[in-house]
């Protein structure tokens, strides 16, 4: 069996250009392909030979790139520079230890990375965005023999219709296509009905284009392959219609392909990645400043330059926040399985800082704020009353749809009885159909009674479908609608709305048997039949949630299609305050500053555009707001894109999934609520790091600085510099597994420098103050004043250093008082005290004594308890006095 490649022009725009212009029984031939598209056999082969249908940055990155990538971090190359330097001019313990730093610092944060990495591809396998593809028999493909010969079953007759994964479609595959629907390749249209597609994505192009079969005549010289109205491309969505289309490029070859792989990896910085690159910055310069400094002062002072040298490159690299990129991957990875086990997937590891910062949440009601789960509850004539006839009428319609087919389409076709009264297989056979769109809001099925004539029947928004409508059927009659019957049922409409009851609009006509299609003009001169009204109840779970998600400091907005009436009922339901609703038309004439305003204070926005609620949220971005949308509509793919964190579930259309940064697996703002609070608790616990070395970093400025000129000696060796700050980052390791106050976890999480570099400049002169206590002790109390006593001089400020540095932490880490209003993790207790027990062993092994530290006399533990009280006494005093002059953000 032959399977040759889908033969290609010089380029995927010259063979775009060549199967549009082709008649589509030639094009199936040169693709070798039929109207029943591919067999399993045939796409197994060319998904073999072709590849997957991915574009450049849906591509996994191997683990051995992805741990070169970690070594490819500025303070890792500036760890391992000192490192070369310590080698090359002997000292071969302050270079194995710099290295031992390297590869703590990088093993660790390449764990964390691949771990979360692989977790997200197991998370990602659980969001499935698929497409319809015809399969065509094998029997035409292979024989029974060679089937048997290669070990495989041969499909019965005819073509099949299977859900196939997007990334599995091959150049051939027939597909098709209804409203909802992501375009899953570029593919050419071989048969259509009322397509239309919004190309936004490509050509920013805000109306969607028509598309059909067939090309005219003007496009077929000369145009590019965006204009032409026979092609669809991946990445764009299907707005209403249906469609059989051929697949003929995928993944890199496609147009969003080349597009990806030119932009591949450029992202805009967000204002956390900003803030952390300050910070790195700014310790790196006070490394600058220092380095040379403390190396100038000891060269001269002391004589020595190849001390002073070592000592200065010790002080550089305990200087240089060698943790902060493990730290940072470390919170996000953790935040981000934490979430999968609440059923939330990140797609974006990097918009869980983004959700810690929401501070307006932007969601439809359906879904969200109500069950999902419509109930139809009424079917009623114009008068009100009771009537089977509408319910027979609206069954038929939802029926025989093939377009997208919606929570209402369901409820109504629950009634079984009707089926079985209507005999609908034996009285009734499907003519054609007028698909759903969000211009027209309604649709039309057309269906033959009996063999005996047509009945057009159409339902939809009540006052589009009034719109055509010219007569009303009252009971056997049949009567013109006059202004005064228009009023009564637009009335009755309005009650039931304030019911909370969602409404659609039924109406019919008779037509004549007749071939040929039917068209949107047939939608003309109906007959109003009645209401079909539909329950969707409140969640029990919604009025908890907006409550939870208000007391955090996130507003909700709800942004809906739909009617204002029904949609401030169920807020009211849910416990939302409305404070103001805005229509599509209002938000339509209003110019953005005004509409800046106003979208601040509203509460509701009905009647929407998916471009007006595209609008709204970039103004309350513009206003400063860190906004969330959450949506899973076709309407609602252009909002998704538009917001700082898109949120979609995975029971979505295509469209919408793909747009989102974050996806639930259960549509509930419980849930959402929990990833808001997951998402400050990592930037909590980031930040406690980036407060500590900042801090820190600042006090070891003033004491390097004052030890290098007071002392006739090093204060510290530089390998006992670099073992402490070994030590000391072994002890940050808790950080992300660290308990969050309470209180920490109440408001939005933002960047703020000013508060970071406020801290440092408080709480750093703190620890410099003990250090000089603890010099003086050395010094004062235990005489060692001289080269020759260095070494005890050297053991005392080696144990108080760290021990500070590493209990330090605990008060840090909270607002309130340490161990007694907020306790630590296990993780994080355990990692200090490991750490703070070797700092004190240390002195007294022979590894200790290799390093040239010395046993300490017991009188120096007594001190060393009352400078450790006495600074965390007064860090404690310190903070407090900060937090309220200040506060804690």
């Amino acid at each position: 069996m032959a399977d040759p490649p889908p033969a290609a022009a010089s380029s995927p725009a010259a063979d775009l250009l060549q199967a549009a212009r082709e008649e589509a029984d030639a094009l199936l031939e040169r693709l070798n392909s039929s109207a029943d598209g591919l067999s399993r056999l045939q796409s197994r082969l060319r998904l073999e030979r072709l590849g997957a249908n991915v574009i450049a940055q849906e591509k996994p990155v191997p683990w051995f790139l992805q741990l070169l990538a970690t070594f490819a971090n500025p303070l890792v190359g500036l760890l391992a520079s000192l490192a070369l330097v310590s080698l090359l001019t002997g000292d071969a313990k302050a270079a194995l230890i710099i290295g031992g730093m390297i590869l703590f610092s990088v093993g660790l944060r390449f764990s964390q990375e691949y771990r979360s990495v692989r977790a997200a591809e197991g998370l990602r396998r659980l969001v499935h965005t698929t497409a319809t593809v015809k399969r065509r028999d094998a029997h035409k493909d292979i024989t029974p023999a060679l089937a048997a010969d290669l070990g495989l079953q041969l499909e019965g007759e005819g073509a099949q219709q299977e859900e196939e994964p997007i990334d599995r479609l091959v150049p051939g595959d027939v597909v098709l296509l209804a409203a909802g629907d992501m375009i899953p390749a570029d593919v050419r249209v071989l048969s259509s009905k009322d397509l239309f597609v919004s190309q936004a994505a490509l050509t920013g192009e805000s109306l969607p284009a028509e598309k059909h079969a067939l090309l005219p005549p003007e496009q077929r010289q000369g145009a590019e392959p965006l204009e032409l109205v026979n092609l669809c491309f991946l990445g764009t969505n299907v707005i209403s219609g249906t469609a059989t289309a051929v697949v003929l490029h995928t993944g890199p070859r496609t147009m969003l392909g080349s597009l990806a792989q030119t932009l591949a990896g450029q992202r805009s910085s967000s204002s956390f990645d900003r803030g952390i690159r300050d910070v790195s910055l700014l310790l790196l310069r006070f490394m600058a400043l220092m380095a040379p400094a403390v190396f100038l002062i000891n060269g001269i002072g002391k004589g020595n330059w190849g001390e002073a040298f070592f000592f200065a490159l010790s002080v550089a690299v305990g200087l240089t926040p060698e943790m902060l990129p493990m730290i940072v991957t470390a919170n996000l990875s953790r935040g981000a399985i934490a979430m999968a086990k609440q059923k939330v997937i990140v797609k974006n590891i990097d918009s869980i800082q983004n959700l810690g910062a929401m501070n307006i949440l932007c969601t439809d009601k359906t879904g969200t704020l109500t069950q999902d789960r419509i109930i139809l509850k009424l079917h009623l004539d114009c008068h009100g009353h009771d009537s089977n006839e509408v319910l027979e009428f609206a069954y038929l319609n939802s029926f025989y749809q093939t377009g997208l087919r919606n929570l209402l389409d369901v409820a109504v076709l629950e009634h079984a009885d009707v089926h079985a009264a209507l005999k609908v297989e034996h009285r009734f056979a499907k003519i054609d159909e007028i698909p759903f769109d969000f211009q027209r809001r309604r649709m039309s099925v057309v269906v033959e009674e009996e063999s005996h004539h047509h009945e057009l029947i159409c339902k939809g928004a009540v006052e589009e479908v009034l719109a055509v409508c010219t007569h009303v059927r009252d009971r056997s009659d049949v009567l013109s609608i006059d202004p005064t019957l228009r009023q009564a049922i637009l009335r009755l409409h309005d009650d039931l709305n304030d019911d909370g009851l969602r409404v659609i609009a039924v109406a019919y006509k008779e037509v004549p048997r007749r071939d040929g299609p039917y068209t949107l003009a047939d939608e003309a001169a109906l007959i109003f039949l009645g209401f079909i009204a539909f329950l969707d109840p409140p969640k029990d779970s919604a009025a908890q949630a907006i409550r939870d998600l208000r007391e955090g400091g996130v507003s909700v907005k709800v942004l809906t299609g739909d009617n204002p009436v029904i949609a401030a009922k169920t807020c009211r339901d849910v416990g939302m305050a409305v404070e103001g609703i805005l229509l599509g038309a209002e938000v339509e004439a209003l110019a953005d500053p005004e509409l800046m305003q106003r979208a601040e204070a509203t509460t509701i926005f009905a009647r929407l555009s998916p471009l007006q609620k595209s609008r709204i949220i970039r103004l309350l971005r513009q206003r400063g707001h860190v906004v969330g949308f959450m949506g899973d509509g076709i309407n609602d793919a252009a909002a998704l894109r538009e917001a700082d964190i898109g949120i979609s579930v995975d029971t979505a259309v295509d469209i919408a999934k793909e747009s989102a940064d974050i996806i639930l697996l259960d549509k509930s703002l419980l849930v959402l609520n929990d990833g808001v609070r997951e998402g400050r608790r990592t930037f909590v616990n980031i930040v406690k790091y980036i407060r500590m070395g900042t801090s820190s970093a600042f006090g070891n400025m003033f004491s390097m600085l004052g030890a290098s000129i007071l002392l006739p000696f090093l204060p510290m060796q530089p390998v006992q510099i670099l073992l402490n700050n070994l030590l000391y980052d072994f002890s940050q390791t808790g950080i992300p597994f660290d308990n969050v106050d309470a209180e920490d976890l109440r408001q939005p999480r933002q960047w703020q420098v000013g508060g970071i570099r406020r801290f440092m400049l408080c709480i750093g002169p703190v620890s410099s103050l003990f250090d000089y206590a603890t010099f003086a002790l050395m010094w004062f109390v235990f005489q060692a004043q001289t080269p020759a006593q260095q070494s005890l001089f050297q053991s005392g400020w080696f144990v108080e250093s760290l021990m500070t540095q590493t209990l330090i932490v605990h008060v840090i880490r909270t607002r309130r008082i340490p161990f007694l209003q907020s306790r630590p993790s296990l993780t994080m207790a355990l990692a200090t005290l490991v750490v703070m027990a070797i700092g004190i062993a240390l002195p007294f092994t022979p590894i200790g004594a290799g390093l040239n530290l010395v046993p300490l006399p017991p009188p120096y533990f007594a001190w060393l308890a009352m400078i450790l009280l006495g600074y965390i006494t007064l860090t404690q005093l310190v903070k407090s006095w900060f937090v309220r002059r200040f506060g804690y953000g």
